[in-house]
């Protein structure tokens, strides 16, 4: 169904080919997954929002892919010792679903400073299987573990940097200056079902939690190029923990580096290619309440390296009632994974979003 309402929509745009004065033109923004890309002038507001989905299924360990069998069999459970705790890893998850839906709005009180902020529902479910007892292959049964509810929230500041055009190409660079405020939960439960056939509601681990729980610095930079049918762009964007949260954690810090090419071939769209690599630390320290033989609840099987590579469409409305309006849809997938792992490999990231301008 989304499929088909974008579809319809990108042909609505696809109608108006002609450029309007003001309108906006498709290759002047990044891809829709890439945050904080532009500016506006002066007195601009611009409201959007963004779903994204990512899908992760099987595991791995560094860069090679593990079965559940070789990992109930082969990992050593950190929690042995502690009573009902087996000596090796006895539940495993096999398949990930995250769907993020952010609405964003963006202010420019000046030409050289944009404010941003973003809010998010965050959608998880995670399927598990559990093997019977404390060794051995032989499956129990098998579960899934839901959350729901508002993640953190992102606020930030765009400041210009440069501003220039030379020989037909335009130069832009501004300072992405943000701060990630601790809204979302991180004391999720739900029921499991454990290799002794219990069923009770712990904590659930850290993946499934909805925030960090820490205030987070994420500086960086971003630059952009235009040319008459084309344009393109890199950026950097750090996520820096600053604290322990209330649980006993900080989760790791990140590094994202992404560039991208773009070619419009009229106003309206733009075709993009992007590469993205993101890196991301282990958790420090533990949250006590969550404790089971499963990869999720270790704070070193977290974060890892990981390199995308992915296309995209802007559509750009030029007339009428869908003037200034902006439709856009990019999908990643991952060519490189070192994961510190036992840990759930992404298989890609699907995100679409409207923005408009006024």
């Amino acid at each position: 169904m989304r499929a088909i309402c974008f579809a319809a929509a990108a042909a609505a745009f696809a109608s108006t080919p002609a450029l309007a004065d003001g309108a906006t033109i498709a290759k002047d923004h990044a891809p829709i997954g890439v945050m904080g890309d532009h500016m506006h002038e002066a007195g601009e507001v611009m409201f959007s929002y963004r779903f994204m989905r990512m899908d992760m299924e099987g595991s791995r360990i560094g860069d090679d892919p593990v079965s559940p069998e070789e990992i109930v069999t082969t990992v050593p459970n950190r929690f042995f010792g502690a009573p009902m705790q087996p000596p090796t890893l006895r539940v495993v998850p096999l398949q990930m679903t995250m769907d993020m839906h952010m609405l964003g709005a963006m202010y420019a009180p000046t030409d050289w400073l944009t404010l941003m902020a973003m809010g998010m529902l965050i959608d998880n479910g995670m399927d598990h299987v559990t093997f019977q007892g404390p060794v051995g292959t032989n499956v129990l049964g098998e579960f899934r573990t839901e959350t729901f509810g508002f993640g953190d929230t992102k606020v930030s500041a765009l400041v210009r940097l440069l501003d220039s055009s030379a020989g037909g190409v335009r130069h832009r660079a501004h300072l992405n200056a943000g701060l990630s405020l601790p809204t979302g939960s991180t004391t999720e439960t739900d029921q499991i079902l454990t290799p002794t056939g219990a069923t009770p509601s712990p904590r659930l681990p850290y993946p499934m939690q909805l925030g960090s729980g820490t205030f987070d610095l994420q500086p960086g930079v971003t630059y952009t190029g235009f040319s008459d049918q084309f344009s393109w762009g890199a950026q950097y964007l750090g996520t820096f923990r600053t604290g322990t949260n209330d649980e006993g954690y900080t989760l790791g810090d990140k590094h994202e580096a992404t560039a991208w090419a773009q070619w419009g071939p009229a106003a309206w769209i733009a075709g993009s290619a992007r590469v993205a690599y993101r890196n991301q630390d282990v958790i420090d320290g533990i949250d006590p309440a969550i404790m089971a033989p499963v990869q999720t609840a270790n704070p070193d099987f977290q974060g890892g390296d990981r390199i995308d590579v992915g296309v995209g469409l802007n559509f750009a409305g030029q007339r009428g009632a869908i003037k200034g309006h902006r439709l856009a849809v990019e999908i990643l997938f991952p060519v490189y994974q070192d994961l510190n792992g036992p840990q759930l490999e992404t298989d890609w990231t699907l995100t679409v979003g409207w923005q408009k301008a006024f």
